[in-house]
């Protein structure tokens, strides 16, 4: 799927830097940071769910330990 983003010009100087220093470009720079963004995401859902399943099978005992 093609999209346009719009940088600001700061955002712009950063990332054509960063792709120079590590010698790809600022569309793999870009990939790889949504990559990341949608892995961390998805693992924080992950945990909130288990978070959510152990306070309500432990309910009980944290309302005791109030």
């Amino acid at each position: 799927m093609a999209m346009n983003l719009r940088l600001r010009a700061d955002q712009t100087q950063a990332l054509k830097l960063r792709a120079q220093e590590e010698g790809v470009s600022m569309h793999a720079i870009v990939l790889r940071a949504v990559d990341e963004y949608l892995a961390r995401s998805a693992h924080e859902t992950l945990v909130r769910e288990a978070a959510k399943g152990q306070t309500a099978k432990w309910a009980e005992l944290l309302e005791r330990l109030k």
